[in-house]
């Protein structure tokens, strides 16, 4: 899931600035589960925002819906009347979810309402740890489904650097050494030996070094290219 958190209400009103008629965009999918950008949190933060407003002696409309998902046309599509209506769009979706609401409604000022952190899951209630880096070149059958890119604070590929200490990362010592879990996955699975081959320099032309990425299906577009 994409985790994020809320902006202080101090930003998200610099980011509002002087517009009188505001609506809150909340989304219904991984901002939901972790507590950032769902129904409820639209809807506290559009609250909060109209009794700010008035106590700064101003004369601002607030309101607030949400969406199934921010990046799918189909689901923006069912709002574009309520956009229509207003001065500025408050998206409390991740920055995809952001980028959609602004591509699909060109003529209106959207702004975030969330700081998009990474990829990851709840590790317990009300804490949610990083997984995953999006690379886009999958090593976890190599390393016993613990990402070393994601979760080693050097993205190392070949066992652990010199710093770890009984465990644990030398960047932060209450972080897990991935490269630990790795070990301990794979002994447990009786699959050291998976770690006497060497891993090449990661190509990282298939991450973000390589620029915007792109998934193209054939057999799932509606139109091809030629027609």
């Amino acid at each position: 899931m994409i985790v994020a958190e809320q902006k202080s209400l101090d930003e998200i009103k610099s980011l509002i600035g002087s517009a009188d008629n505001v609506l809150v965009v909340g989304c219904g999918t991984c901002v939901t589960v972790c507590f950032a950008g769902g129904e409820r949190e639209a809807e506290i933060l559009s609250s909060s925002l109209r009794m700010s407003s008035k106590l700064d002696g101003m004369d601002r409309k607030v309101s607030d819906v949400t969406v199934q998902r921010q990046c799918e046309w189909e689901y923006l599509d069912t709002i574009s009347k309520q956009v229509e209506e207003v001065d500025l769009v408050l998206s409390l979706g991740c920055g995809i979810g952001v980028q959609a609401i602004a591509e699909h409604f060109p003529d209106t000022w959207v702004v975030p309402g969330l700081n998009t952190t990474f990829l990851g899951l709840p590790q317990e209630q009300g804490v949610w740890t990083e997984r995953c880096a999006a690379c886009g070149d999958c090593v976890l059958g190599l390393t016993g489904g613990i990402c070393p890119i994601a979760r080693c604070s050097k993205s190392l590929l070949n066992g652990p650097c010199g710093g770890s200490e009984d465990g644990h990362c030398e960047i932060n010592p209450e972080t897990d050494c991935a490269w630990q879990l790795i070990y301990d996955r794979l002994e447990s699975n009786n699959k050291l030996e998976v770690l006497m081959d060497l891993q090449p320099p990661k190509n990282w032309q298939t991450s973000r070094d390589g620029g915007p990425r792109k998934i193209i299906r054939e057999d799932l577009r509606l139109v091809s290219e030629e027609e």
